[in-house]
């Protein structure tokens, strides 16, 4: 009976295939990468690079492909961010190589980031600022003006990072493009490399939403139950949106009222606390309402400490 390789030899495309893989065992046999290896494992020998062929070659072209990376969204490897990596093993019959994917350094970065990035929630603010990653330096040096505000705020997550969540949060005031997102987002990404959880909300949009969400109400139940339990909740441009009864004193006070004593919120504002105030005792629907005004305060008035962020107004600026 004629071996396999006999009959391969007989046809054209068999002498083809035989030519090709001596080829590839040409190659691999010459490679610096495995010239090295079985210098390290003399046990290597012709017969188990024979057997183990695929391996070594895959092994090979991984190695030159991660070392000429074109970038983690055009990975060309078989598995996208990880690579090759081979251990041998002397047996009494034969000697073994094992393969196994191992995650390359960008993979491991890109995963980390998306890590961090899927403990903050965003609603309605741009993505772009939770995703862009921060230096303190260049936040510092962005606008002399606002280096206190700056410096607070990163007091505030080294103290976190020291002591742990308190209940007590920030209200940041300034005018118009001052920075005062920007610093939160800062702040939300940095603790969420600690594993804290964060939310953000644009009030002006969220006020709008909500009104949509009165046909949805389990949607407005895990919404608010997202803004109640999340680590760190940040109202963006507080005082701003479009107040009614019903956002005031069933959703915000609902959420203020759980977080107050317990975990941290943060509030961005162009008013100071007694112009908010005022905001809250007014509606379209109601008029006047001083008493509820003062009540919404009560529950963000003692558990904030004001920082006051000056500076030139950076938007429309590179």
């Amino acid at each position: 009976m004629e071996s396999i390789g006999e009959l391969l030899k007989g046809s054209m495309s068999g002498r083809r295939l035989l030519q090709q893989a001596e080829e590839k065992l040409r190659q691999v046999m010459n490679d610096p990468l495995i010239v090295k290896l079985r210098h390290k494992h003399p046990e290597l020998d012709l017969e188990a690079v024979k057997l183990n062929l695929n391996k070594l070659h895959q092994y090979v072209k991984e190695y030159n492909q991660c070392t000429n990376c074109p970038g983690l969204d055009q990975c060309p490897n078989d598995m996208e961010g990880h690579y090759t990596l081979l251990h041998v093993e002397s047996g009494t019959d034969r000697t073994r190589v094992y393969d196994q994917k191992v995650a390359c350094k960008k993979y491991i970065a890109k995963s980390t980031q998306d890590s961090i990035r899927s403990r903050i929630r965003s609603f309605y603010v741009d993505e772009r600022a939770l995703s862009q990653g921060y230096s303190s330096l260049e936040i510092l040096d962005t606008d002399p003006e606002r280096e206190d505000a700056v410096g607070q705020v990163i007091d505030y997550v080294l103290h976190v990072r020291k002591e742990g969540l308190k209940p007590q949060g920030m209200y940041l005031a300034g005018s118009f493009g001052t920075g005062k997102t920007f610093l939160m987002c800062y702040m939300l990404y940095e603790l969420a490399k600690d594993g804290y959880t964060g939310a953000i909300v644009y009030m002006p949009d969220f006020a709008e939403d909500l009104k949509s969400m009165f046909q949805d109400p389990l949607k407005l139940k895990e919404t608010i139950d997202v803004l109640k339990e999340t680590d760190l909740l940040v109202f963006d441009d507080i005082g701003a949106e479009n107040l009614n009864p019903w956002l005031r004193d069933h959703v915000m006070g609902a959420i203020l009222n759980y977080r107050m004593n317990r975990k941290p919120t943060f509030f961005t504002s162009n008013h100071d606390l007694s112009a908010l105030e005022r905001h809250f005792s007014f509606t379209s629907k109601d008029g006047d309402e001083e008493y509820k005004g003062r009540r919404i305060m009560d529950r963000i008035r003692p558990f904030v400490d004001v920082v006051h962020v000056n500076g030139r107004n950076k938007r429309g600026t590179v």
